[in-house]
C-alpha cells in the first residue's frame, strides 16, 4: 500500500519547531525533524519528549527525529525552517543539496541577518531560488502551542499554493492559521516586536504601572510600523496577528525570552548576565543593534529602539533611559491618519 500522507520536514530542535512538528503529526502528516544533537533526537524517538526545550509536553509519537539532513528532507513536500537567525543561512546551505524546487519552504524564525539586513525568507530565496517560499509569524508562545492552548498564527507568502498548503498542514481546532500576502511586513513585524519585549520586561522590573506598559506597547506599535512602512511594508499588516497580536503577547508574558532578558536588565544585571541566565537565544538583543543602525541610516525616528540600544550596548541605566524617553517625541498619535504635511509639521515642532 502506498502512503499518500503529506510529508513534512522540520529543521531545528527548538521549542517552536518541535511544537509545529507535533501539530503536523496530529493532522496526519508524516513528520521528520532534523537536529544537530543526537542525544536529543534519540530522546524524541524513544520518549517522545524534548527535555531541553519542552520538557513538560508529550510529542506526537509519529514525529521521528534524526541528525541526517538527507534522511529528513528526501521526499518532503513542506519544509519548516526553525533555526535561530545566526545559524539560519548555514543550515539552509547544508540542506540545499536535498531541497527541490517543488517543495514549499517556510521560515518560522523571527530574526534579521546583520549582513545586508536580510530577513529569513529572503535568505531562503537567495540560497535556493525556489518559488514556494513563506513565513509563519504571530503570537505563538511555543509552550502554549505545545499545550494545545487556542492560538492563531499567520502564513505569509505571495504564492497561493504556499498559503493554502500550510493552512491545511497546520490548521486545527486549537491552532488557527490565517493568510497574508505581505510576507515582508509579517516577517518584519515578528522580528521587530522582540525589541519592545525587552523594553516591557525592563519596565516591569522597574515597577512601572499598567498605564506605562500600555503607553509603551502603543508607542512601540507606532514605531515598528513606521519603520516597516518606510522599508515597503503595508501598514495594515501591523493591525493583525503578526503586528499588534505578537506585540501584546511578547510584551506581556514571562514566557517570552526577550521579556525575561529585559526584566533581568531592569533588575540591574548586565546584558551578559541576562543572556546567560536565560540559557536560550533571545533574538531581540541582536535585533536592537541592527534596527538602531538601519534606522539611523534610513533617517527613521525610533526613540524606543535608540533608548534600548543605549541600555544594552552603552551601559546607560535602564531607569535613566525611561526618563529620557518621556522627554522625547510628543506629536501625532496614529501618524498614518495624518497627511504628509501634518507629519512633517509635527517633526519640525519636535526639533
Amino acid at each position: 500500500m502506498s502512503d499518500d500522507r503529506l510529508k513534512v520536514a522540520v529543521l531545528g530542535g527548538g521549542s517552536f519547531g518541535t511544537a509545529l512538528a507535533s501539530i503536523a503529526a496530529d493532522n496526519g502528516a508524516r513528520v521528520h525533524q532534523w537536529m544537530r544533537d543526537a542525544s536529543l533526537a534519540n530522546e524524541i524517538n524513544r520518549d517522545h519528549r524534548n527535555s531541553h526545550y519542552l520538557p513538560d509536553y508529550a510529542i506526537n509519537p509519529a514525529v521521528t527525529a534524526a541528525t541526517d539532513m538527507r534522511e529528513v528532507l528526501t521526499g518532503a513536500e513542506l519544509v519548516l525552517v526553525a533555526i535561530p537567525s545566526q545559524a539560519f543561512r548555514s543550515v539552509v546551505r547544508q540542506a540545499r543539496p536535498w531541497l527541490t524546487a517543488g517543495q514549499i519552504l517556510v521560515s518560522t524564525t523571527k530574526g534579521i541577518q546583520a549582513e545586508g539586513f536580510k530577513l529569513m525568507s529572503e535568505i531562503l530565496e537567495e540560497e535556493t531560488g525556489f518559488p514556494h517560499i513563506g513565513v509563519i509569524s504571530g503570537p505563538n508562545l511555543a509552550s502554549e502551542v505545545a499545550d494545545k492552548q487556542l492560538t492563531a498564527t499567520v502564513i505569509a507568502s505571495d504564492d497561493p499554493l504556499t498559503r493554502t498548503r500550510v493552512q491545511s498542514a497546520l490548521g486545527c481546532d486549537y491552532f488557527r492559521v490565517y493568510a497574508s500576502n505581505d510576507r515582508f511586513g509579517v516577517e518584519l513585524g515578528g522580528a521587530l516586536k522582540n525589541i519592545y519585549a525587552i523594553a516591557a520586561g525592563m519596565a516591569a522590573a522597574l515597577g512601572m504601572g499598567e498605564n506605562t506598559r500600555s503607553m509603551l506597547m502603543t508607542r512601540a506599535l507606532a514605531e515598528m510600523s513606521r519603520f516597516a512602512v518606510h522599508l515597503g511594508a503595508n501598514p495594515m499588516t501591523f493591525l493583525g496577528l503578526s503586528g499588534v497580536g505578537d506585540l501584546i503577547v511578547t510584551c506581556s508574558s514571562k514566557l517570552s525570552r526577550n521579556y525575561r532578558v529585559g526584566y533581568a536588565l531592569g533588575e540591574g544585571r548586565t546584558l551578559e548576565e541576562a543572556v546567560e541566565a536565560l540559557g536560550q537565544v533571545a533574538e531581540g538583543v541582536n535585533t536592537v543593534h541592527l534596527v538602531h543602525d538601519k534606522s539611523s541610516e534610513e533617517g527613521v525616528y525610533m526613540p524606543l529602539a535608540e533608548g534600548l540600544y543605549q541600555v544594552l550596548f552603552n551601559q546607560v541605566p535602564a531607569r535613566d533611559m525611561a526618563k529620557l524617553l518621556m522627554q522625547g517625541e510628543q506629536s501625532s498619535d496614529v501618524e498614518f491618519t495624518l497627511s504628509r504635511e501634518d507629519v512633517k509639521a509635527a517633526r519640525r515642532l519636535e526639533d
